[in-house]
């Protein structure tokens, strides 16, 4: 039977899934605390990823003048310029025997373990991984990076931080913006992250989602 305290905190998150809204204004006069991009950055890196991989990687940018580089090929959107911060998600575009060689590396320091144990595994995902096709490893590197941003959103809801997902960029100019393309890695999405304008008139509109007749299937 589920508790009085469990049931207040499942309230509580279906609340806060319904209070947040891809944010179209921010209000670029109030900042995200470092105590609080701290927790969501904790929760970038502890979100989980196929095989624990993580093929991807963050770039958080506060620089006006780079952001406002970025403005004008992301469709110029306000967001990119007027948020607390700006996330960048980049995914691998390819990758070898050394991402996964890196990960049993880490895997054996923090577990106090031989990598010699580890060998085996290592062995598997290889076998499933490296004979891909690049452009299925790009796929693949990108879905969990999803991963991770949906994971974001989430808890940025449970903190009342505003988030807007972004995809409406030019990757190829971002990316040479970036420098990107030298680092084996390319831009997939972007968080805005801060607090909503009052004027934002978006936040007042109703949440609209399919039903679940349409989403659910019990089999």
């Amino acid at each position: 039977m589920i508790t009085t305290k469990e049931k207040a905190i499942n309230a509580s998150l279906i609340e806060d899934l319904n209070w947040r809204y891809a944010t179209k204004k921010f209000d670029a006069e109030k900042k995200v605390s470092d105590a609080d991009l701290k927790t969501l950055l904790d929760v970038l890196q502890l979100s989980p990823s196929s095989y624990g991989l993580q093929p991807y990687h963050f770039f958080v940018i506060t620089d006006p003048e780079l952001r406002a580089k970025i403005r004008p090929i992301s469709w110029d959107q306000s967001q990119v310029t007027d948020s607390s911060h700006l996330i960048v998600f980049t995914h691998q575009t390819d990758f070898g025997p050394e991402l996964i060689d890196s990960y049993l590396e880490h895997v054996a320091e923090q577990r106090n373990l031989n990598t010699e144990a580890l060998q085996g595994y290592g062995d598997f995902m290889k076998s499933k991984l490296l004979e891909l096709p690049a452009d299925q490893k790009a796929n693949w590197t990108a879905r969990q990076a999803y991963i991770a941003f949906g994971n974001l959103m989430n808890a940025a809801a449970q903190m009342h931080i505003d988030i807007c997902p972004m995809e409406g960029f030019d990757v190829q100019a971002l990316n040479q913006i970036l420098g990107l393309d030298s680092k084996n890695v390319s831009a997939v999405a972007m968080a805005a992250v801060g607090y909503r304008s009052e004027e934002d008139q978006t936040q007042h509109q109703a949440k609209v989602r399919r039903p679940e007749n349409e989403l659910f299937t019990w089999l």
